[in-house]
């Protein structure tokens, strides 16, 4: 089967560069969320950042408006089901995840194939509340999709070769690159990446340094385009501690414990960019740390 329709579940941050890139690659794009709100401001992101490719020549205005032109919105999650290839974009909560999926299977063609854009979360376990776990894969854009080139493919117990190789062509496609991962927690990128947040967030919890200087001296130190700190607030707090908890569960070590005050800074609320406090304060002109 060749994919030609794209379902997307979740117009947030990454379902909105999910949707940008397939579009932008002459993918037939139907985006769905809770609220006409959520799906505006969806929409609104991708016109912007299309805008930024036309005007840095990445793209031309026809290829924008083209792109444009091939996505639409719906708020009722089973106009989706019709779709080759269904890519699930919504928050970082197995449970929110599993009665996505529940609420999509009537509405399915056989030979659809369901995707997670987790981070984290079991793509076996996933896959098995399905009628199709042999069609289901993990599916992880980097954020910010438009921007970042991987993709990590992640294969549950069940999924058929025929998928596997179905949708690495697919990445080829959209201009990106696939990393294949086994499903374990977190996989490989956050496997990695996210015991290192937390071992900096650890530094600042205990005193070794503070915001700025962590931030410095692993973008001077290390070459790190952005300070740990910096990238946790970006991902997103809660984000971070979720994946912590995935991989502190998940394999019972002690080295994946979240930092403390990782979890007082989600109590708080102060999430990050997303919320205008973590750790850095970004409600005034220029982001000021916040410890």
């Amino acid at each position: 089967m060749d994919i030609k329709t794209v379902g997307i579940v979740g117009a947030g941050q990454m379902g909105n560069g999910i949707a940008h890139v397939f579009a932008l690659s002459g993918y037939e794009v139907k985006l769905n969320d809770i609220s006409q709100e959520a799906l505006d401001r969806g929409i609104g992101v991708i016109r912007k950042n299309l805008d930024r490719q036309v005007s840095r020549e990445k793209i031309s205005a026809e290829a924008r408006d083209d792109a444009l032109a091939r996505i639409s919105t719906t708020l009722t999650l089973s106009d989706i089901g019709p779709s080759d290839l269904i890519i699930e974009a919504a928050s970082e909560r197995e449970t929110i995840k599993v009665a996505i999926f529940e609420d999509l299977l009537p509405h399915l063609k056989p030979e659809t194939i369901l995707t997670s854009n987790t981070s984290s979360i079991s793509i076996t376990r996933l896959a098995s509340r399905t009628d199709r776990p042999e069609r289901f894969m993990g599916l992880h854009f980097m954020n910010p999709v438009p921007v970042m080139k991987l993709v990590e493919l992640i294969r549950g117990i069940a999924t058929d070769d025929a998928t596997y190789q179905q949708l690495l062509a697919l990445v080829s496609t959209l201009g990106k690159t696939a990393a294949s991962a086994e499903d374990f927690p977190a996989f490989i990128v956050n496997r990695i990446l996210l015991p290192m947040i937390n071992e900096a967030v650890y530094t600042l919890y205990e005193g070794v340094g503070n915001v700025r200087s962590i931030d410095t001296a692993l973008k001077l130190g290390a070459a790190h385009p952005m300070g740990p700190l910096e990238l946790a607030d970006f991902i997103g707090l809660d984000t971070c501690l979720a994946i912590m908890n995935v991989l502190y569960d998940g394999l019972a070590d002690t080295k994946y414990r979240p930092c403390p005050l990782l979890t007082k800074y989600v109590e708080a609320g102060w999430l990050g960019r997303k919320s205008g406090r973590g750790f850095y304060d970004y409600r005034g002109e220029t982001p000021v740390p916040t410890r």
